[in-house]
């Protein structure tokens, strides 16, 4: 008697929030989660849902002197707790890279790339904010 393998556990594809931005481009928020060491992880699909190649701004990156000198990312996204008054930063290494999906510039029409931002967790108390990436329209986030 042959015996199966175990499934892998299935990954949520609950959409949290869509943003459109420019050229056809929409980001699918799937995951907006808190992690034991005091970090909220952002992942979602990037996809072009244009006419033609999409060129992902260099505006999604941000103007931080020591973001941009990494190239391509989406370093420039934000959390806006407006309860708190805060907002949150994209987390970078010891080296200024952020912790952020790097090296996308061309997104040929319908295809799709999965992203991720890393930010500081706001507190517990927190349970929306407001998610932000330059040149995409604002979403409202409610976390894990």
């Amino acid at each position: 008697m042959a015996t199966q393998a175990p499934k892998a556990p299935e990954q949520s594809t609950e959409t949290l929030a869509v943003l459109k931005g420019q050229e056809g481009l929409e980001l699918a928020i799937t995951l907006a989660t808190r992690d034991a060491g005091g970090f909220l992880t952002v992942k979602g699909v990037l996809k072009n849902a244009g006419s033609g190649a999409a060129v992902l701004s260099g505006l999604v990156r941000g103007n931080e002197t020591e973001v941009m000198k990494h190239g391509n990312s989406l370093g420039g996204a934000t959390l806006v707790d407006s309860v708190a008054k805060k907002r949150y930063y994209v987390l970078r290494d010891t080296d200024g890279r952020p912790l952020a999906t790097t090296g996308l510039s061309i997104l040929p029409v319908g295809e799709t790339a999965a992203v991720f931002m890393q930010f500081p967790a706001p507190p517990a108390s927190t349970t929306e904010v407001s998610f932000q990436l330059p040149t995409f329209e604002p979403a409202t986030l409610t976390l894990s």
